[in-house]
């Protein structure tokens, strides 16, 4: 298979979410290419009552079944961020690079894979192998993944394989994740008679303050779990940002509405609940101001993935490229807490994503001797 071709075919497809665009057309586009591969096809109607928020949504699974061999479930999604700026979606090729939206996350990972399933060829495979094409992962697409399970079983002690990944180790743990929209009430009047109104923004300002203080706490903690040291840490950290802050229709008027919105992200070592109940002891410690929670989405942590597959995996990384390891990463995702947590499984990582791909931004890009090798080691991992 031509893996440059598959990547730039994949990125020139506008699979932005939201609204979460063009999504038939790249399943149209991958699945005689998984036939190809040797595995057998289907098609996943989810309805709108699982496909948080979303219309309904069709996603893709891909199989090689050998029941009774261990289960090795592939992850991948089809979406990307909204891009501005830039020509995002004409894939352009420049010194051993693959420029696009997604390029890096994550459309050049399921070239990889297929470059992998077309190497091992016809061989009886060592695992009962699945294939997870998926909608939505950049907007939360949890309720879709749980109905897809339907579809996957067994799960209980399968090994998923989240191509969704860093290059060069295998990725063992994320951060748990707790998303909180806070609406901060308060009275709106003409701007010169003030001392009638209640002024939301600045009241949030307070709540901010108070966040902010806990945000001091927050980051001296330190997880036991390295990270990779081209991230500039030596363990996983949490994190508590205040990232959205929404109020005011005009300068002349106060405003009587304030979004604030938190992004808290936790180590392994942290509790859940106990990140929420600082975050609502934070908030009521300050008077005098009306606020309530609008939204809030949770990903609890994990511990690290350990095993004899882990092991393996990383000492096939190390063969095909010269780097190998296992550390944690800084990002957060509805999969591992979902396969961890509901289903019994171990998840763990390995994709083409490096810190300076940009991920995200403009001028996105992957290395295509990435994919390449990439290519290399699923096929590998694959001979047991």
């Amino acid at each position: 298979m031509d893996h440059v071709k598959i990547t730039g075919d994949l990125v020139s497809i506008d699979t932005t979410v939201p609204p979460g665009r063009n999504y038939m057309q790249a399943l149209d586009y991958l699945e005689p290419l998984f036939r190809q591969a040797g595995l057998e096809t289907e098609r996943v109607n989810i309805p709108a009552g699982h496909s948080d928020g979303f219309e309904p949504r069709v996603n893709l699974l891909c199989h090689r079944r050998a029941p009774g061999k261990p289960r090795l479930i592939f992850y991948t999604h089809i979406d990307v961020v909204p891009a501005e700026g830039w020509d995002a979606f004409t894939p352009r090729i420049e010194q051993g690079k693959l420029y696009g939206r997604g390029a890096a996350d994550m459309k050049r990972s399921i070239a990889g894979l297929l470059l992998g399933l077309e190497a091992a060829g016809e061989k009886p495979p060592e695992y009962d192998i699945s294939v997870m094409v998926t909608t939505d992962e950049e907007a939360g697409q949890p309720n879709q993944v749980r109905y897809l399970r339907q579809r996957l079983e067994p799960v209980a002690g399968a090994l998923f394989f989240s191509l969704d990944a860093s290059s060069g180790y295998v990725g063992i743990t994320n951060l748990g994740a707790l998303h909180m929209d806070i609406r901060v009430s308060g009275r709106s009047v003409h701007s010169g008679l003030s001392h009638l109104g209640e002024n939301a923004v600045e009241k949030a300002s307070l709540l901010v303050q108070s966040l902010l203080k806990l945000k001091e706490d927050v980051v001296r903690r330190k997880s036991s779990v390295p990270v990779h040291p081209r991230t500039g840490l030596e363990t996983m950290e949490p994190r508590l940002n205040i990232n959205v802050i929404q109020g005011g229709l005009k300068v002349n008027i106060v405003p009587d509405q304030c979004l604030v919105s938190v992004d808290r992200r936790l180590i392994p070592e942290e509790d859940l609940e106990a990140a929420r109940k600082e975050l609502l002891d934070a908030l009521n410690s300050v008077p005098g101001v009306r606020w309530e929670i609008e939204k809030t989405v949770a990903m609890p942590p994990v511990p690290p993935t350990t095993g004899p597959e882990i092991d393996r995996l990383a000492s096939i990384i190390e063969e095909v490229t010269g780097d190998t390891g296992k550390f944690g990463e800084m990002g957060s995702g509805d999969l591992p807490h979902i396969v961890y947590n509901e289903w019994g499984g171990k998840e763990f990582g390995l994709g083409v994503i490096r810190s300076e791909c940009n991920i995200h931004g403009v001028n996105e890009f992957v290395y295509l001797k990435d994919i390449e090798d990439l290519g290399r080691i699923i096929a590998r991992f694959l001979s047991g």
